[in-house]
């Protein structure tokens, strides 16, 4: 039978910092934890140091990374960034909505989920600018033997 209520940490992608899985199904919708840039060696796309220390955070980069992070964690599940209905979107910064938007407008347009954005204190790291969570909705699809079974 489908696994109608399932969690997951997903192999290859940085592990969560906490008690929490990346990705939960829970009957047709899918959940996705806040997401960053954040890669699996916990370096950050979008954050560049240089030998004095200096550090460049690149808003645009890390929204690209955020997205392709979510679409990595929702083909997990056998899921698209075209199942998503919703994400929520949190910036350290709303001076770098312009960026933000720009590379998200890359990826959705108005058939795309619905978007909440909102201005944070912090993340979780210093580097990050940004972090998204989304809920998508990929029904299940029941063979004629489960739906017999039930």
């Amino acid at each position: 039978m489908n696994n109608t209520n399932q969690s997951k940490v997903v192999s290859g992608k940085a592990t969560p910092r906490g008690t929490f899985p990346h990705v939960k199904r829970a009957g047709d919708f899918i959940y996705v934890s806040g997401t960053s840039s954040r890669r699996a060696d916990n370096s950050f796309a979008g954050v560049e140091v240089d030998d004095m220390g200096s550090t460049n955070l690149c808003i645009a980069s890390q929204t690209r990374a955020v997205i392709q992070n979510i679409a990595d964690l929702l083909a997990s599940m056998d899921a698209t960034l075209d199942d998503l209905v919703e994400i929520s979107t949190f910036l350290v910064n709303m001076n770098d909505f312009r960026e933000y938007n720009k590379v998200y407008s890359e990826f959705f347009d108005f058939e795309g989920p619905t978007r909440t954005t909102v201005a944070v204190h912090q993340l979780p790291h210093p580097h990050l600018l940004i972090e998204c969570k989304a809920v998508a909705y990929k029904p299940l699809v029941q063979t004629a033997k489960e739906i017999s079974d039930v």
